[in-house]
């Protein structure tokens, strides 16, 4: 289990490491290993050390005494002429080297020397000496204990720095090229070989695998690229499938898009057949009055102001219903250019304004462009202009049949990103009274209305839904949320802002 905060200590320790080779690291920690052991064994005997000397001092010492004791002459001149490196105390000058605790064990035993510490010079004993009442201190320094003892500081010292140069000896010759350098190589060159794509090298061969730590290493490298070409192998058979799925799903689109676009055609022809009835109906109310204005021309040979103005009406409707005819059937020739979406809107709104001056002034209805200026988009703008007119007008005149007061149009848009594609999305609000349930589903084919008057064909959403689809686009029809108290249609147009004009 690894440290998840590392002490100080052992972040310190890696920073040192961290730079340096194996065999930089083995001859630091060797080193620093042999230095302490060295230092722990001079202290270790030291005190043995110290007590070989003082025993051999004490020993020289007491000799000394001994011979002064038995001599005649005067003691202090017998240790000048025996003893050169003693030293010899009487008296006053004796009491004050030693403690009284010394000084009171001599006292209660006369007949024997004590031993007294080194002060620097020599260890040596001290004797009480009842006659005179008086100390006597001999200090002698064994020269020959002391170099033996300095000789045994250095052999051990030489041992060390012996054994340290065999062990490392043993190490760069027999222990690590064998064990240590010659695997790290290996590893090293199948490294090598897996970053150049060589296979035949990428896997270290079982002969050259050490039966140790760094063998288990190299063995579990050798399972896991192992196991890597495996995976590999079965990622390449499953992109193949994948692939061979693709082109197959490729192709099953392509035979439903073919599929579709012969249902739009079907549903073109049935939309043509439904336009034909409804045609009909449209055109006899129309014509009836024409007919009937004809005839009475043909009779009268004159025409009131009234039934002048009735007949321009009449013939404008039909101009409507012929141009609607026209965008349904897709006979206009579609272009493509870069239009500014907020400027579209802007005429289309101007248009509606212009049409439906009096009921917007008398309803109180008011028309918002809110859609961000500069927003570009690829299209038919006269078309895009159709579609947005169609979409004012039918609002407006929501607004106007629901007799609701303080009614609102809001065109607002929002860019989006859909399958890393950017569409724009276009949302004409209102506060009427919104879709029917009944029609909603119905509501983009031709001539599903509740109205068909003379502000109307009954063709404007189903030419909308027809322009967006040649666009690529998409147009829904939705109620606003009521959970938020609020009411009224909203038409959502989205449209790719690449543009993708259908010829």
């Amino acid at each position: 289990m690894t440290e998840s905060n590392p002490t100080p200590r052992r972040t310190k320790s890696r920073s040192i490491f961290a730079g340096m080779g194996i065999r930089r690291k083995l001859i630091v920690l060797h080193t620093l290993f042999s230095i302490s052991l060295g230092a722990v064994l001079l202290v270790a005997i030291r005190p043995a050390m110290s007590k070989v000397i003082f025993v051999a001092e004490y020993d020289q010492s007491e000799l000394i005494m001994a011979l002064l004791l038995d001599s005649e002459g005067p003691i202090d001149r017998m240790a000048s002429d025996h003893l050169e490196r003693a030293h010899v105390s009487l008296g006053e000058d004796a009491a004050s080297e030693i403690s009284e605790t010394i000084a009171h064990q001599a006292r209660q035993h006369p007949e024997r020397s004590v031993p007294i510490p080194t002060n620097g010079f020599a260890s040596g004993v001290v004797r009480w000496i009842p006659q005179t009442e008086s100390f006597v201190v001999v200090r002698s320094r064994s020269d020959r204990a002391r170099a033996a003892i300095q000789l045994v500081y250095i052999l051990v010292i030489v041992t060390l720095v012996a054994g340290y140069g065999l062990v490392a000896a043993a190490l760069e010759v027999f222990v690590l090229p064998e064990h240590v350098y010659r695997p790290l190589r290996e590893i090293l060159s199948a490294d090598q070989a897996v970053r150049e794509g060589d296979r035949d090298a990428e896997i270290i061969p079982e002969e050259v695998i050490p039966a140790d730590e760094l063998g288990s290493i190299m063995r579990s490298r050798n399972e896991s690229i192992l196991a890597l070409r495996t995976k590999e192998k079965d990622l390449a058979r499953a992109l193949d499938r994948l692939e061979r799925t693709a082109a197959d799903l490729h192709k099953k689109n392509h035979l439903l898009e073919t599929a579709r676009k012969n249902l739009e055609g079907a549903d073109r022809l049935a939309s043509l057949g439904m336009m034909s009835a409804g045609i009909a109906h449209e055109l006899n109310t129309p014509l009836a009055v024409v007919k009937g204005l004809v005839d009475k021309l043909d009779e009268d040979k004159s025409l009131s102001i009234t039934e002048i103005a009735l007949l321009a009406r009449v013939v404008g409707r039909l101009e409507k219903l012929s141009d609607g005819l026209l965008d349904f059937a897709r006979v206009r020739p579609p272009m493509n250019v870069e239009a500014d979406i907020h400027r579209l809107v802007e005429e289309a709104k101007t248009l509606v304004m212009l049409d439906r001056s009096d009921s917007l002034k008398q309803a109180g209805i008011q028309i918002a462009n809110k859609i961000a200026p500069e927003i570009m988009l690829s299209c038919d703008p006269d078309r895009l202009v159709q579609v947005f007119v169609n979409l004012i007008r039918n609002a407006v005149d929501a607004l106007v049949n629901s007799e609701i007061t303080g009614g609102q149009v809001n065109l607002c848009a929002e860019l989006q990103t859909r399958d890393g594609t950017p569409w724009i999305s276009i949302r004409v609000k209102d506060n009427g009274p919104g879709i029917d349930s009944a029609l909603i589903d119905r509501l983009f084919e031709p001539f599903v209305s509740t109205r068909l008057d003379s502000h109307g064909t009954g063709l404007g959403l189903a030419v909308a839904n027809g322009i967006i689809r040649e666009h690529g686009g998409l147009l829904v029809a939705t109620n606003r949320s009521a959970d938020q108290g609020n009411t009224g249609a909203v038409f959502e147009v989205m449209l790719p802002r690449g543009g993708r004009c259908e010829s």
